[in-house]
């Protein structure tokens, strides 16, 4: 597990790892809620709740930064970078475009 972080409620808790997932899991039980499959290949380095926990961004080792639906995990953007990227923050608006 490379990053692991609160959601706003503190219900929840979504870890990255080297094993191609982020996971959210029930910070109570220790139960896995959702497994966030990354559909490239390599580690997931960073995953991070959206301020209003909606929302789990990710950033992978195949050099792109996907967007996830916290509730259904389903994979809803993938952005491309053209370098190394290791982490990334949901910015205060928390638009997406």
């Amino acid at each position: 597990v490379w990053t692991a972080e609160f959601a706003p409620d503190g219900v929840r808790v979504c870890t990255a790892s080297d094993d191609c997932t982020a996971k959210i899991w029930d910070a109570e039980s220790g139960e896995c809620m959702n497994t966030l499959a990354a559909r490239g290949h390599g580690c997931v380095f960073s995953a991070s709740f959206s301020q209003d926990g909606m929302w789990v961004s990710t950033i992978d080792e195949d050099r792109t930064l996907k967007l996830w639906d916290a509730e259904s995990g389903e994979c809803i953007k993938i952005l491309g970078c053209d370098g190394e990227v290791s982490c990334g923050e949901f910015s205060p608006s928390q638009s997406v475009s």
